[in-house]
């Protein structure tokens, strides 16, 4: 009883915490097993327990003979039971075979039974105690692992929404932070991740958290981005800036609060973000007490704004305000812009990097003369994104553009690039949209062109996010840890020291520290020098964050003027001379480990893009995952009930394919196709 109430306790407990809404653990039932044999075992002795007791138990009711055996103090150091109940007491008679006597007392001397059955009886009790208590707790443990398997259809929705702030949607997303996750795995743990084969999203976040790239932030939905993490997104944000400026782009910022009616402007826009964004209504806090003393503060009634402020979802309402006082004439045009900046969706169900209520990103925004301009830039940053992609973060994309369901708000057209991760699923990893002249009308920006007259703008607006850290993870890293391409690796090279006890522990640091030196001016070196850690240990360690190169220098290396090499993605260790040629040869290593790294993307996006007739052709392989290229005729409707259906998604309309659909029908209408479209499931 006490074993089943402990449990019924917790698992109560864990369904308000909404931590019992995943799939059954199996370690439950081997619990249910064990148990059981426990139980089974402890009352068959009991039995032979009672057997054997049984004539000395006649004679114990013969002559009622009670002795309580006193056990020392130093007896309970032995171990030795000591009741803990009162002295047991007897009626002055017994009844047996019809009839009463009457009973005797007697000294302990009377009968040598009367002490050894006691012992037996209380052996028999201890015996029937574990024995119920292991009974207990399997059945316990087995109606625990039944009710986390129907938790999730058994507990009612309106109780979950009330006890979890949850308002529209009640399922637990796997991939949602895990606090006691990133609290049990660490860059220095030692527990093993859990192979992506058995569960994808423990996987996933196993990996970020040995990688030390971020952290749980006390505000639901954001995250940390600890040094390492923030180093990836430093390497990205770099190298996109030099390609921004390089096709003419500058930065500017803009503010993080707009006004409410910017966004009422753009009706299709204000509809696509209206569920996301976060409102300031106060400008100001006050001192408040409650009835018990305690102090707090609350939005102060008197500094309510006259008009509420949006955190910015995105800009565009708040640029093409500013461009409206900018742009007055064809030579003001065209307006190249970039922002790095931060911004707020208030997402219901998180997922680190890839979906988040805060994230960094930058946002471009350009105003042109002509559509076809608009148009040309569009499409040509995206192809920015697509060589950023390959040359910098090995991942192979697939360039389209957006059905109409999957369109931006506020956009004439989205073009998109999409990678497929390790499990067959598909990234959006970037857009790229032509808006047309809907902000420009929005906001009344206008220019007066070499004829003079007045012409409304055209626009377009591009970005990418730290969701493309999301990408790098999910494309590269191994059950191991994290992988990462060189460039964009934290730390590009670790030298670990061997020292000996007895060796020439002063020479070879001094040698590690001109071979950091001298790799130091091209690439990010670290030197693993701890002595109270062994070195396999930090091999292990520095694996796990993805480092592409260890460097090892012992007594012997330091001799031969080498060091003894290793590769993150595998591979044969090799010696590579410590001399001029030192820097080549390690950008060499750099070169191919990227190569190789993009093929192996690039062989599985081929591998797992399979060309489908119908849509029953589709659900067969959908489980395993994959992109699926499909003929396909232009139907939001049916589009949304393949949604609803298989939780499938048009990912986007590939460019390269298009001409491919003439005399074709649509896979799931029979209709003739539109288009040739990738379905897929998406993060």
């Amino acid at each position: 009883f006490f074993f089943g109430q402990m449990a019924i306790g917790n698992f109560a407990h864990d369904a308000r915490e909404r931590v019992l809404l995943v799939e059954t653990p199996k370690s439950s039932f081997p619990h249910v097993a064990i148990g059981a044999i426990l139980g089974f075992s402890a009352c068959v002795g009991t039995i032979f327990l009672w057997g054997g007791a049984s004539s000395g138990s006649s004679m114990l009711y013969q002559t009622a003979t009670i002795n309580r055996p006193q056990v020392s103090t130093s007896a309970l150091h032995r171990g030795q039971l000591v009741s803990k109940f009162p002295a047991p007491t007897f009626p002055s008679t017994v009844t047996k075979n019809g009839g009463s006597a009457p009973m005797q007392a007697t000294t302990t001397a009377a009968s040598p039974w009367g002490e050894t059955h006691f012992s037996l009886t209380r052996s028999m009790g201890v015996c029937l105690i574990v024995g119920f208590a292991a009974i207990g707790a399997a059945l316990s443990s087995l109606l625990t692992s039944l009710g986390r398997s129907r938790c999730q259809s058994s507990v009612p929705p309106m109780v979950m929404m009330a006890t979890t702030g949850v308002e529209d949607d009640v399922k637990t997303d796997p991939d949602e932070i895990d606090t006691e996750l990133f609290e049990k795995f660490s860059s220095s743990s030692s527990e093993k991740i859990v192979s992506m084969e058995k569960d994808y999203s423990k996987w996933y976040q196993q990996v970020i958290a040995c990688a030390d790239l971020i952290d749980v932030s006390p505000v639901r939905g954001c995250m940390v981005l600890k040094p390492n993490g923030f180093a990836i997104w430093e390497e990205m944000k770099a190298d996109l800036d030099k390609r921004f400026k390089a096709t003419g782009h500058r930065n500017a910022y803009f503010p993080l609060f707009i006004p409410q009616s910017f966004l009422s402007k753009e009706a299709e826009h204000v509809e696509g973000f209206a569920k996301e964004c976060a409102v300031v209504t106060h400008h100001r806090l006050r001192s408040v007490t409650d009835e018990n003393g305690n102090k707090g503060v609350e939005p102060d009634p008197a500094a309510k704004l006259e008009e509420s402020l949006i955190v910015r979802p995105t800009s565009e309402t708040i640029i093409w305000n500013m461009y409206g006082r900018w742009i007055q004439s064809y030579r003001d045009l065209p307006v190249l812009i970039n922002q790095w900046a931060n911004v707020v969706r208030w997402e219901m169900r998180t997922r680190p990097f890839l979906r988040s209520a805060e994230f960094l990103w930058q946002e471009g925004h350009t105003a042109h003369a002509t559509s076809d301009e608009a148009i040309a830039e569009s499409r040509r940053m995206l192809d920015v994104y697509v060589d950023h992609c390959k040359e910098v973060l090995a991942i192979p994309v697939i360039k389209g553009e957006k059905s109409e369901n999957e369109r931006f708000a506020g956009a004439d057209m989205t073009l998109t690039i999409e990678a497929m991760m390790q499990n067959g699923w598909a990234l959006q990893s970037g857009t790229s949209h032509f808006l047309g002249q809907n902000f420009a009308k929005a906001f009344d920006v206008k220019y007066q062109d070499d004829e003079g007259a007045q012409q409304y703008v055209w626009a377009t607006s591009w970005g990418v996010s730290t969701r493309l850290i999301g990408a790098l993870i999910m494309t590269h890293s191994d059950d191991t840890g994290l992988v990462l391409p060189p460039k964009v690796a934290p730390t590009q090279i670790v030298i670990i020291p061997i020292l000996k006890k007895n060796g020439p522990r002063e020479e070879v640091l001094a040698f590690t520290e001109k071979v950091r030196e001298t790799l130091a001016v091209h690439y990010r070196v670290e030197v693993d020098a701890r002595e109270n850690v062994k070195p396999g240990s930090k091999y292990y360690e520095w694996e796990r964050k993805g480092v592409p190169l260890r460097m090892e220098i012992g007594p012997r290396d330091m001799e031969k003027g080498a060091a003894f090499c290793a590769r993150r993605i595998g591979g044969g260790k090799f010696s590579l001379s410590i001399d001029d040629d030192l820097v080549a040869n390690v950008q060499e290593v750099f070169d191919t480990m990227h190569e190789e790294m993009y093929a192996a993307a690039a062989a599985r996006l081929e591998d797992r893009t399979y060309r489908v007739e119908t849509y029953q052709e589709m659900l067969d392989k959908l489980g395993d995952g994959g992109f699926f290229l499909v003929p396909w005729k232009a139907d939001n409707e049916n589009e949304d009930k393949i949604k609803d259906d298989c939780k499938a998604t048009i990912r986007c309309y590939p460019m390269e394919y298009q001409a491919e659909a003439e005399g074709k029908t649509c896979f799931y209408s029979g209709e003739p196709a539109t288009h040739m479209a990738i379905f897929a499931r998406a993060y």
